[in-house]
């Protein structure tokens, strides 16, 4: 089942953004579950139990000011969206394969859209 796994939204203002995402959705138990970056590129993660909404400052965010990634059931599924995204117009954004630096398995592919949008397929799966 595909289902949507994150969105991430770049800010001009990144303290006065995360404050009140963290102040807005504290009633529905969300909070900052990851950090990191030097200044002028600060990223949060915010979520319930993993982080599904990141908060970047500036350009920190590759492609558009928006970010949406779908997840996928199989790398497969990676593969065959990175396929279809390149056929129907998008410019590559970060080819199918394994991106370690989120954790060990994520396996995603990246497309910019139209707009410049990036858009994401990714599988935790371990194969």
């Amino acid at each position: 089942m595909t289902s949507l796994d994150h969105i991430s939204l770049s800010t001009a203002d990144y303290d006065k953004s995360l404050a009140f995402y963290l102040a807005a959705l504290a009633p529905l138990g969300i909070t900052s579950l990851m950090s990191f970056g030097d200044a002028g590129r600060r990223t949060a993660g915010l979520g319930v139990e993993f982080p599904y909404l990141w908060i970047a400052e500036g350009g920190a965010l590759t492609g558009g000011h928006l970010h949406l990634a779908f997840r996928a059931d199989s790398r497969g599924l990676v593969d065959a969206f990175h396929a279809a995204a390149m056929a129907a117009g998008g410019t590559n954004n970060g080819a199918p394969g394994l991106r370690a630096q989120y954790h060990p398995t994520y396996y995603g592919a990246f497309v910019l859209d139209p707009d410049g949008h990036n858009i994401e397929a990714v599988c935790h799966a371990p194969e």
